[in-house]
């Protein structure tokens, strides 16, 4: 496969392709470009300067073409030569992309100019991927002949020719305009004939091209050898019996992720160009930056120690005269080189199998990361010979090996399970690293289908177990429900719903569409609108839970499932009358609210409340206001919470309590935002600054005010509460030290 690749994109511009048709709501052009724009901001996106796009505008205003001078090229524009694509020439390219006001011009004579252009830019002896894609709504006037010698110059140049249609006839997807006029019709016959002419020829219709485009891309990339050497059974150096074969490891899969983010800033006025450069720790990397308002952050790092002789008290010095220190409590223990290499294993490379495993026990969880393909050494039939015979004999036994890799000196050694696999392509093993025994986690839960009392009594009939109708309803559910063959195949039969080959990751194909959006639209907003074919696993397929709408109705029922009601907020969960549990319960009675089994009560300007107890305050102060019917009683309840707040900082010893007295404020500061009582807790959050100031909570407070800023618990703003009238400024302002 050729690492070079050449694109020509030929985009009709056409006056018709500004209607709108099919019911869309966007114009033809606009449809047709996100495949364009798709397919180019991919390449940009792979950065690959052996990438070759270029552009052709069909039935533009202007003609501009290296075939100009002859008949039957106009309004035909290079809109870009075929060059390397960047983010700076591709937004340049979107502004040349628009509707223009003619109906003329040739798309056969197009795919001539771009034949042209690419035995230039890629002439037949290089080595080459040549591909030239035509859009076009096929309503322009288009002439049929000599569809041999143009089709003879394709495939003499080894050029793939895609012609994508807005809404041409497709039987195979299923596809056909009705009232299709009769220029239109005899353009898709023509363009299928220069398509079956060509070896390497594509026609289609673009709404089946949208929709392969919403698959995300497998990035394949070439195979990169990770171990070269000998695969042992035993030490050959020591027993003559032992096994020794050459083989070679490559990577078979890696796990993708998002591509990562570049920091940057604002570009200063006096910068020029659109490049900049950004050093972190010594290594330079260049980032193009195709908005001039931004540019890329430069990194530096200096090293300080100690020196009263210097100004500043400081001295820098260089990264090499840094020793290494390993904290040891709150100490540094310096640990010198020649000491820190007893603490590496001194390894050698080498890949030895040190036993084998039955299949039965490689657990699947044990087979989760990258996995490696090994095979034998290339044109050695002696190895080839030994490697197919472990193979098959690992196979016979149905067993696994446990290997150890050490990929080369001094590196540290993996343990890899090693899995046999015989097919009609290859005889290979395959590999995966295993976990450390601290990576597997056990968890014991109690068993579902009894219960052991404390006295050692098993119960199978309790309350907490389900019965013989829920177990019941509970399978034919699970029935029901089986997606494993909900899917159908060409011939309409069974077939897998899941395949782990299209089990793609949503994460990393929403960040791609947003960075590709925004690449080729930098000004328009940006709405995201996942695919159906990367999310379509998130929720089980609507045919499917409408047939089994019988077995859920029957599982409600035997399950006793109720609604559960909204949390109740604000001033209109105040009322407890309005809040009666489903079970018609008094709970307020059986936890003792009114006052029985829960201490002494105080009175409050005619309310009388129950004291919340300093040992449990938190829990009894959501309790309290849990059950407040009135704001002389959310007060009553605050102030208690504050006296028992200012008594923790008061007796503290240093800032033992300061802890516990912010998280008394936190919970405060949460229960009083959600009953909409800001102000409550502003004023008491600004008489606490008034004693912590006035040195009257036991002495000089002031560290206790240092935490409460740390913690984020100053006044309540109007951002966080609509009925306060704090602005952030002020709150800023509040929590500066000067103030205090």
């Amino acid at each position: 496969m050729a690492d070079k690749e050449a694109t020509v994109y030929i985009v009709d511009l056409g006056a018709t392709m500004a209607e709108k048709h099919g019911g869309r709501s966007e114009s033809n052009l606009d449809w047709a470009m996100r495949f364009v724009w798709d397919k180019i901001s991919t390449t940009v996106a792979a950065s690959r300067k052996t990438w070759k796009v270029g552009v052709l505008g069909l039935r533009t205003d202007a003609t501009s073409n290296s075939l100009q001078d002859d008949e039957g090229y106009d309004n035909i524009a290079v809109l870009q030569d075929i060059d390397a694509m960047s983010l700076t020439a591709l937004r340049t390219l979107g502004q040349k992309i628009k509707p223009s006001k003619t109906i003329n011009g040739d798309a056969v004579s197009a795919i001539i100019v771009a034949v042209e252009m690419i035995s230039v830019a890629a002439p037949a002896r290089l080595k080459f991927n040549r591909k030239i894609v035509l859009v076009t709504d096929g309503r322009g006037a288009i002439d049929g002949d000599d569809f041999d010698d143009l089709a003879h110059r394709i495939n003499e140049l080894g050029i793939n020719l895609v012609i994508i249609g807005v809404d041409f006839d497709d039987a195979d997807y299923g596809f056909k305009e009705e009232g299709k006029s009769t220029t239109k019709a005899q353009n898709e016959k023509l363009l299928s004939t220069l398509v079956g002419k060509c070896k390497d020829g594509v026609l289609g219709t673009l709404a089946e091209a949208i929709d392969e485009i919403q698959k995300p891309n497998i990035k394949a990339t070439r195979p990169y050898k990770t171990y070269e050497g000998p695969l042992t059974l035993g030490d050959p150096k020591t027993f003559d019996g032992a096994l020794s074969i050459n083989i070679e490891r490559y990577f078979l899969t890696k796990s993708a992720s998002p591509p990562s983010a570049t920091t940057v800033i604002v570009r200063p006025e006096s910068a020029e160009g659109a490049t900049q450069s950004t050093h972190t720790t010594g290594e330079t990397e260049d980032i193009e930056m195709a908005n001039v308002d931004f540019t890329a952050v430069k990194n530096e790092r200096v090293y300080t120690v100690d020196d009263p002789t210097r100004l500043g008290g400081k001295r820098e010095v260089e990264f090499e005269d840094l020793d290494k220190g390993y904290e040891y409590g709150r100490t540094a223990v310096h640990i010198s080189t020649s000491d820190a290499n007893i603490t590496q294993l001194q390894t050698e490379k080498g890949f030895s199998i040190l036993g084998f495993v039955t299949r039965a026990n490689a657990q699947p969880y044990l087979i989760m990361g990258e996995s490696c393909i090994i095979m034998p050494e290339k044109f050695n039939e002696r190895d080839e010979l030994a490697f197919s015979a472990l193979v098959h004999a690992m196979v016979d036994t149905d067993t696994c090996a446990v290997a150890r890799l050490v990929a080369k000196d001094m590196k540290d050694p993996v343990m890899l399970l090693l899995l046999p696999t015989v097919s009609s392509e290859h005889v290979c093993l395959y590999d995966v690293p295993l976990p450390f025994a601290e990576d597997v986690r056990s968890y014991p839960f109690p068993p579902l289908d009894k219960v052991i009392t404390a006295s050692g009594a098993v119960l199978t009939k309790h309350r907490l177990l389900p019965t013989d109708d829920l177990n019941q309803a509970m399978s034919d559910y699970v029935d029901a429900m089986d997606i494993s063959m909900f899917a159908t195949d060409d011939d309409g039969q069974p077939a897998d719903y899941v395949d782990l080959e299209d089990n793609f990751s949503p994460i990393i194909y929403r960040i791609n569409k947003a960075i590709s959006f925004r690449a080729t639209h930098p000004t328009e907003p940006y709405v995201q609108q996942d695919s159906e074919y990367t999310t379509r696993f998130n929720h089980p397929p609507g045919e499917l839970v409408e047939n089994a709408s019988s077995q859920i109705a029957a599982l409600i029922r035997a399950a006793n499932v109720k609604k559960v009601p909204p949390k109740a907020k604000g001033r209109a969960g105040r009322d407890a009358s309005k809040n009666k549990p489903i079970s018609g319960l008094d709970i307020d009675a059986l936890l003792g609210n009114s006052g029985a089994g829960r201490g002494p009560t105080i009175k409050k300007e005619g309310d009388e409340l129950r004291k919340i107890s300093p040992d449990n305050a938190i829990p009894e102060f959501k309790q309290a206001l849990a059950s407040t019917v009135s704001v002389k009683q959310i007060e009553g309840f605050t102030e208690q919470m504050g006296q028992i707040t200012e008594s923790l900082i008061a007796s503290s010893t240093g800032e033992v309590n300061y802890s516990r007295a912010a998280e008394n404020l936190r919970v405060m500061r949460e229960e009083l935002i959600s009953l909409e009582e800001p102000v409550i807790y502003n004023t008491f959050i600004t008489g606490l600054k008034q004693r912590l100031v006035a040195e009257k909570l036991g002495g000089p407070r002031l560290d206790m005010w240092w935490t409460i800023r740390l913690s984020g618990l100053g006044l309540v703003t109007s951002k966080e509460s609509e009925l306060s009238t704090v602005t952030e400024d002020a709150a800023k302002e509040f929590l500066r030290p000067k103030k205090i």
